[in-house]
């Protein structure tokens, strides 16, 4: 079937949401290139389980494709339109399928030498879509924090060594309470400043007493879909002939349900976590991992406006045949590199913040959980400056943001 074939009955498979998304849009979906076209219908038939900005920005999207006369349009998707494609992709069933299609698609263009002409077809439309619409900046000022060093007594490796050169260092923090400061902090601003999933609490290990209005996320938590993940991908590697491309495609073809995860009462969430878990690599294993991951995707997915991670101790390297194993003995856990791990996913987590818009204005704070050493990166914090003012994280944190 070709795009021009499409008909409503055609996505009677797709979630409610998004099946009256695309049957709204069908016109313009007929008339878009099939090379291009999956793409969309694989954000379209998730997009009951897409977080709000996403949403938008798909919505947004199929309206500006609606307003382009033919010629624009065609100007607009040239590149796309002049991908080769076989009647094998043709066949298949890219409707309720996109995902697989995608796949196979990028092993035709690189097989057909065409991976570089689709390369440049779509970073062409890229740059005309966010010309034509750009992504809204958010009301206030984003603000990132990075808690580290759980569980550490002392520390004698420096810290900070590439966020400090952005901002103020601070050398006597007041630590008592550090942690409750932060979530009181960030609590607040998500109550003054409500929407649904801009406000974030990402915890790599067990996560602390928090406001409802906060999106949490955290390892201790997903421990029993970690398990039975854990449990799948085990049986899977121990049969004969099985690769890591089947394994891959066997992950994305879960479901909440599977993992348990269908007990979540957010159905958004719950996807959030799944795909965490199953796309992430070592996210089912080590919790600095799982941080870092669930940190990035949050960014890049959700957008959050506030958005505090906490690095917890992950176990101590170990034989990966142990570690998929899924060994239910208490792990060893390894504090100090952890610290290493936590102090490198900071910048990570401030590198990634500022490929947002309103970069300019968005603020970032890492603090050594439970010591006196932290650093404030933003509009108001002069760069490559130390402060030896004694100051609380609330403080600290009110000049970030100010």
């Amino acid at each position: 079937m070709l795009p021009r074939d499409l008909k409503a009955e055609n996505f009677s498979g797709y979630p409610p949401m998004g099946r009256k998304l695309v049957t709204q849009n069908i016109e313009v979906l007929r008339v878009l290139p099939l090379s291009m076209l999956p793409n969309l219908l694989r954000e379209a038939i998730d997009y009951d389980y897409k977080f709000p900005v996403e949403r938008r920005a798909l919505e947004r999207e199929l309206e500006n494709l609606r307003s382009l006369s033919t010629e624009q349009r065609e100007k607009w998707l040239a590149g796309f339109f002049a991908i080769q494609l076989s009647p094998a992709l043709e066949r298949l069933d890219w409707v309720n399928s996109p995902g697989q299609f995608v796949e196979q698609l990028a092993a035709h263009l690189w097989s057909t030498h065409q991976q570089d002409a689709f390369r440049k077809a779509a970073i062409e439309y890229g740059s005309r879509l966010e010309a034509s619409v750009p992504p809204e900046a958010p009301p206030i000022p984003r603000l990132g924090i990075s808690v580290i060093g759980e569980g550490v007594a002392s520390n004698d490796v420096p810290l900070f060594r590439k966020l400090q050169a952005l901002g103020v260092r601070y050398s006597k923090v007041n630590p008592e309470n550090g942690l409750q400061e932060i979530l009181d902090f960030v609590a607040n601003r998500a109550k003054t400043h409500p929407s649904p999933y801009r406000h974030w609490y990402i915890d790599g290990g067990q996560e602390s007493a928090y406001d409802p209005s906060l999106t949490c996320v955290s390892y201790r938590a997903l421990q029993p879909a970690r398990a039975k993940l854990l449990n799948r991908m085990e049986k899977q590697r121990s049969q004969p002939g099985t690769g890591p491309e089947a394994l891959r495609t066997t992950m994305s073809q879960l479901r909440p349900s599977d993992l348990g995860l269908d007990r979540v009462d957010d159905p958004i969430l719950s996807r959030f976590q799944l795909k965490v878990l199953t796309e992430g690599s070592g996210t089912q294993i080590f919790a600095t991992t799982f941080a870092q991951w669930a940190a990035r995707e949050a960014l890049r997915r959700a957008q959050p406006w506030t958005l505090v991670v906490r690095f917890a101790p992950r176990q101590r390297q170990r034989p990966m045949n142990e570690l998929l194993a899924g060994d239910k003995s208490d792990p060893e856990l390894d504090p100090a590199g952890s610290l290493v791990d936590g102090d490198m996913g900071s910048y990570y987590n401030w590198l990634n913040q500022q490929r947002l818009v309103g970069s300019d204005r968005s603020a970032f704070v890492a603090w050594f959980e439970g010591h006196n050493e932290a650093v404030a990166i933003g509009p108001s914090s002069p760069r490559g400056t130390t402060s030896e003012a004694r100051q609380t994280l609330k403080q600290i944190l009110g000049s970030a943001v100010s």
